[in-house]
């Protein structure tokens, strides 16, 4: 058995190809399914059976067009209430996939119908086995319950913690886990590991999920811990219960510094994707800042900030906007506009809509702050709640980015000093205030840093 690990780590998630060096089973593939493809060639496989552990609450799934090219059958839990065919599986049932066997384990808790399979080599090939655990056992952790509605978080709650039991039952202590979440993705909770690998044997040394003896306490330490989720997850699972379509990936033509100006002036979404800094320094006025870089936070933030369904046009230099394309294909945001410079790596905004006015902001570091703030200017830190209440700025206001846009007319009218732990969330904010004509600066400067520069900093229990 070979298993391929596909990652994405722009949504904190991983699907894979399974293997017996002639035939492959895919476990979770995520919508752009080419990267399974590039992976099925290279390893010189045929795809016959694609699965899904749940019907997926944060990326919209490729498993059913994935199914569908290459004549595969579609495991889905039978439980399931989907609008396509599908294979129907249950818990106990056994199936084949070459010299591959797959056992099918109910894991309810990260959703009622969750499944985890259990893939076993045929003993005379050395009886190796791996474990496929989807949004269930996690390394360090276990999958969030609370995405099918809160009057049912308790209760999975308590069933994740029998399930993982059960799912640890069902293989050997040296079976190689491999789930699905876990690696940055909002659907885990609790204290994920930093590892890579792990096996069942090591999580049931170390999972807190499994060492705990008290199944009560557990359930109370995972509620506790379970905090805000991005707004687009509640489009997810109807979207994968749909059936979802193909995905166009292409760059659209680049649209005119007229229909440009236009969309901006009615206040549609446009996106800059360039470096928070260039963007604070020269901006479309009405654009908004989320900055690509390397991909990891946009898909989430994006998604999460900006109303759902709404027009979308992104401004980056070509290789990034084919980039964002993908990512946010992957959340069922399709066929976003986009201007774009004939430069590939580079782009100058200025020249997509030379008559459209143009906005900029202040941008500095912690010292900047320490200098330079006035006694009537406010502080606002946009990271999440339980980031605040471990340590925040004395007197700092505290509005998560995800709220800021229902909630910027609460603010005082001061100028605002705008912060998050990394600068990214708050180049994010700083955009959204200055289209709504506030006077903002970035700060531009970890918060780990703020202290050692002379700013005070107080926890929620101290304040």
């Amino acid at each position: 058995m070979d298993v391929v690990v596909i990652e994405t780590p722009q949504l904190g998630d991983r699907s894979y190809l399974v293997h017996d060096g002639s035939v492959a089973l895919v476990i979770d593939p995520q919508r752009d399914t080419d990267r399974i493809e590039a992976a099925a060639r290279e390893a010189d496989v045929r795809i016959t059976h694609v699965a899904e552990t749940h019907l997926h609450n944060d990326y919209v799934t490729g498993g059913l067009l994935l199914a569908e090219a290459h004549g595969a059958a579609y495991l889905v839990n039978a439980d399931d209430h989907v609008e396509f065919s599908r294979v129907p599986v249950s818990d106990g049932q056994v199936l084949h996939v070459g010299r591959l066997t797959v056992t099918v384990v109910a894991t309810p808790g990260h959703t009622h119908t969750h499944l985890s399979y259990v893939v076993r080599e045929d003993a005379h090939d050395g009886g190796t086995e791996a474990v496929f655990s989807g949004g269930s056992l996690l390394y360090g952790s276990v999958g969030r319950t609370d995405l099918v509605s809160p009057d049912d978080t308790a209760k999975l709650a308590h069933d994740q913690y029998s399930s993982v039991r059960r799912l640890v039952s069902s293989a050997s202590p040296g079976a190689a886990l491999y789930p699905t979440h876990g690696f940055g993705s909002f659907c885990s909770v609790g204290p994920s590991s930093k590892v890579n690998a792990s096996t069942i044997g090591q999580q049931a040394a170390a999972n807190h999920a499994l060492t705990d003896p008290n199944e009560d306490h557990f359930v109370a330490e995972l509620l506790e811990n379970i905090t805000a989720y991005p707004a687009y997850y509640a489009h997810m699972s109807p979207l994968n219960a749909a059936g979802p379509g193909v995905a166009n990936l292409q760059v659209p033509d680049s649209v005119d510094a007229a229909e440009l100006s236009r969309r901006l002036g009615a206040g549609e979404w446009v996106v800059d994707l360039r470096h928070r800094v260039a963007f604070a320094d020269s901006h479309l006025q009405g654009s908004v800042s989320f900055e690509y870089g390397r991909g990891d936070n946009f898909t989430s933030y994006l998604g999460w900030v900006i109303p759902w369904n709404q027009p979308l046009t992104l401004l980056g230099p070509l290789d990034e906007v084919e980039k964002a394309i993908r990512d946010l294909a992957r959340i069922g945001i399709d066929g976003p506009d986009a201007a774009v410079g004939p430069d590939a790596t580079v782009l100058n905004v200025g020249a997509l809509a030379p008559d459209h006015p143009r906005a900029s902001y202040e941008h500095g570091d912690w010292a900047a702050l320490l200098k330079d703030r006035e006694p009537e200017d406010v502080v606002l830190d946009v990271r999440r709640p339980e980031e605040y209440k471990a340590s925040h700025v004395k007197g700092a206001l505290n509005v998560p980015v995800y709220e800021l846009l229902g909630r910027i007319t609460e603010l005082p009218d001061a100028r605002i000093w705008v912060h998050c732990a990394t600068g990214y969330r708050a180049s994010v904010a700083a955009s959204l205030l200055d289209r709504a004509g506030r006077d903002v600066v970035l700060i531009n400067a970890k918060f780990r840093d703020a202290a050692g520069v002379g700013i005070e900093t107080v926890s929620y229990q101290a304040r």
